[in-house]
C-alpha cells in the first residue's frame, strides 16, 4: 500500500502536468482575456487617451491652417505739424492719420493649407491607430508573460507537493525501521530543491502580475485561463507579408509624413511669390483744413531666403521618401523573421510535448518498478526531475507558440479588432 501511493501520486502529477488545456475564457481567443476587458484596458491606457488629443489637436490646426494667418491690421498715428510763414507768426497744427491693411493669400496656397491641414488630421488619426495597436503588442506580451510564469509556478508546486508526500512517507517507515536512511536524506534534498524552485518561480509569477496589474487596471485577473492548443500559421508568407503591410501604422504614418513634406515643400515654393497687401488709409492734416483718403497696395520683393527655404523643404521631403522605403523593408522583414518563428515555435511544442509525455512514461515506470522492489528511490526522483523538466519546456513552448500566433495575427490585424483603429 505504501508504494501504491507513490504510483498514485505521479498519476495525480502526470494528470496535472499533462492536461490538455482546451477551455477558452468566454467571448475570447485561448489563452486571452475577454473581449470586452480588452476593449476597456485599451481605451483607458494613457498612451490611447494622448494619441486621441493629438487627434484634436490637429483638428484645430487644420482649421487655423484653413482660416491662415492673414488679418486684419490697424494703424493709427498723430503728428505736430509746425510752419513758419515769412512775414507771418508761426502756426502748430495737430494731425493724425489711420490706415487699414491685410496680406492677401494667393490662389493655390489657401488650397494647398486645406491639404496640409486634413494631412495633419490623417496622420494624428494614423498615429492614435498605431498607440491602440502597440498597446495591445505591450498587453498581448505582458499577459503571455504572466501566463509563462504562471505555468512554471504551478509546475513546480505540483512537484514539490508530491515530493513532499514521499518524503512524509519515507519519513514514517524509517520511523517503522522499514527504510533507509539514505531514502530519508534523498527525498529531504529533492524536496528542498523542489521548494526553492517553487518559492523563486511563485514570485515571478507575483512580479508578472503586478505588471500586468498595474498597467492595465482594467483587466480581471484570476486564476490563469485554460491554454489550447496553439494552431499552425497557415498561407504563404507572401500572403502574410501583405496582410501586414497592408494594416502596417508604421509604414502608414511614413507614407502620411512624406506626403506633408511634399505638400510643405510645395507650399515653400509658392513661397517664391510674396503675398501683397492691400489697405485703405485716412489722414487729417492741418488741424482738420486737409483730409487725405487713399489706397494702397504692398508687395514685398523677394530674395535668396525664401529660394533657400524652398530647396531647404524639398531635400526634407526627399528623406521622409527614402526613410519610407527603408521602413518598407524593415517592415518585410521583421514579418518574414515573425511567421517564420512563428512555425518554428509550433514545431518545437510538438516536439516538447511528444518528449515530455515520453519521459512521464517513464517516469511511471520507475514507480512501479520503485513499487516492485526492482528501483530505487533516487532512480525515480531521477527520472521524474526529467519529467517535469519536459513539462516545463512543453508548457513554455506551447504559450511561445500562442504568443506568437497571436503576435503576428495581431499584426496582421486579425486579433482584437474592435473598430477602434
Amino acid at each position: 500500500m505504501k508504494r501504491l501511493s507513490i504510483i498514485a501520486a505521479v498519476a495525480t502529477f502526470a494528470a496535472w502536468a499533462g492536461l490538455s488545456l482546451a477551455q477558452p475564457l468566454p467571448n475570447s481567443l485561448p489563452g486571452l482575456p475577454p473581449d470586452d476587458m480588452v476593449r476597456q484596458a485599451l481605451q483607458s491606457h494613457p498612451d490611447t487617451l494622448a494619441a486621441a488629443s493629438e487627434v484634436r489637436q490637429e483638428t484645430a490646426n487644420r482649421d487655423r491652417l484653413e482660416a491662415g494667418e492673414y488679418e486684419w491690421n490697424l494703424s493709427v498715428g498723430g503728428q505736430q505739424r509746425r510752419t513758419k510763414p515769412r512775414g507771418a507768426a508761426d502756426e502748430n497744427f495737430k494731425e493724425w492719420n489711420v490706415a487699414l491693411e491685410r496680406p492677401l493669400r494667393l490662389p493655390g496656397k489657401a488650397a494647398t493649407d486645406a491639404e496640409i491641414g486634413a494631412g495633419g488630421i490623417a496622420r494624428a488619426e494614423t498615429a492614435y491607430g498605431d498607440a491602440v495597436h502597440e498597446t495591445k503588442r505591450d498587453l498581448l506580451k505582458s499577459w503571455f508573460a504572466w501566463l509563462k510564469e504562471s505555468a512554471v509556478a504551478g509546475q513546480w508546486a505540483a512537484q514539490a507537493e508530491l515530493i513532499e508526500r514521499q518524503a512524509r512517507m519515507i519519513g514514517r517507515r524509517l520511523q517503522l525501521g522499514d527504510a533507509a536512511r539514505r531514502e530519508s536524506v534523498q527525498a529531504e534534498a529533492a524536496l528542498a530543491q523542489a521548494q526553492a524552485q517553487a518559492i523563486q518561480a511563485a514570485a515571478r509569477q507575483q512580479a508578472a502580475r503586478e505588471t500586468l496589474r498595474r498597467r492595465y487596471p482594467a483587466l480581471v485577473l484570476g486564476e490563469p485561463a485554460d491554454i489550447g492548443e496553439p494552431p499552425m500559421p497557415t498561407g504563404s508568407d507572401e500572403e502574410w507579408l501583405a496582410a501586414v503591410a497592408e494594416h502596417s501604422h508604421e509604414l502608414a504614418l511614413a507614407r502620411q509624413q512624406t506626403r506633408l513634406a511634399e505638400l510643405a515643400a510645395t507650399r515653400q515654393r509658392q513661397e517664391r511669390t510674396p503675398d501683397p497687401s492691400i489697405g485703405l488709409a485716412f489722414s487729417s492734416e492741418r488741424g482738420g483744413e486737409e483730409q487725405v483718403v487713399g489706397a494702397f497696395i504692398k508687395i514685398p520683393l523677394a530674395g535668396g531666403a525664401r529660394r533657400a527655404a524652398e530647396q531647404g523643404a524639398q531635400a526634407a521631403a526627399d528623406a521622409t521618401r527614402y526613410r519610407e522605403a527603408a521602413l518598407a523593408r524593415q517592415i518585410a522583414l521583421t514579418t518574414a523573421t515573425a511567421v517564420h518563428s512563428a512555425r518554428s515555435a509550433h514545431a518545437a511544442w510538438q516536439a516538447s510535448r511528444t518528449a515530455a509525455a515520453q519521459l512521464q512514461q517513464a517516469a511511471d515506470m520507475e514507480a512501479r518498478a520503485y513499487q516492485l522492489g526492482e528501483g530505487s528511490l533516487n532512480e525515480w526522483l531521477t527520472a521524474l526531475r526529467l519529467a517535469n523538466e519536459a513539462q516545463l519546456a512543453s508548457r513554455s513552448n506551447q504559450l511561445e507558440a500562442l504568443e506568437q500566433i497571436y503576435r503576428l495575427q495581431l499584426d496582421a490585424h486579425r486579433l482584437w479588432e474592435f473598430g477602434d483603429e
